[in-house]
């Protein structure tokens, strides 16, 4: 199947289910596996999910063939291989965290896209994502008002 046709096909869905900050990427000078590496955001593990469902469909629709696809059951980072492009769909603190522009996004493909689909995707919290960090600290509204409520020590 023609690349450019198959590129096409994969952002039209993306832009359908309102993906943001669509990314294609040229890895023919990389690697002989793939040709394309398409990154967008999703703002929920549902949209992440609708995404990938959506490029899916688009692709079998054209008479392609997805080879794979994973991380569907968390939602967070949905990977998407079609054969000549792979498609990788995340929230965006997984994005920002992992930056996979910098490991692909040596040579951009320049390609029309929607003005929504360019917009930064926002993250939903203010923490950033580190799958390393844990906390002893209780959080949420419960700790907080326990550490209103107990009385302070007084130095003497």
């Amino acid at each position: 199947m023609d690349i450019t046709k198959l590129q096409r096909t994969v952002v039209d869905a993306l832009e359908d289910v309102k993906a943001q900050d669509i990314r294609v990427f040229s890895t023919t000078h990389m690697t002989s596996l793939f040709d394309r590496v398409i990154i967008a955001s999703a703002t929920s593990n549902r949209q992440t999910r609708a995404l990938a469902s959506s490029v899916s469909e688009k692709v079998k629709a054209i008479g392609g063939e997805v080879i794979a696809t994973e991380g569907e059951e968390t939602g967070e980072w949905v990977l998407v291989d079609v054969g000549d492009i792979i498609v990788h769909i995340m929230q965006p603190a997984i994005r920002a965290y992992y930056n996979l522009e910098e490991v692909w996004g040596g040579k951009p493909v320049r390609m029309k896209l929607a003005p929504e689909s360019t917009r930064p995707a926002v993250a939903a919290s203010d923490i950033a994502f580190d799958p390393m960090i844990t906390t002893d600290e209780p959080t949420g509204r419960r700790a907080a008002s326990r550490a209103s409520s107990r009385p302070t020590r007084s130095n003497r």
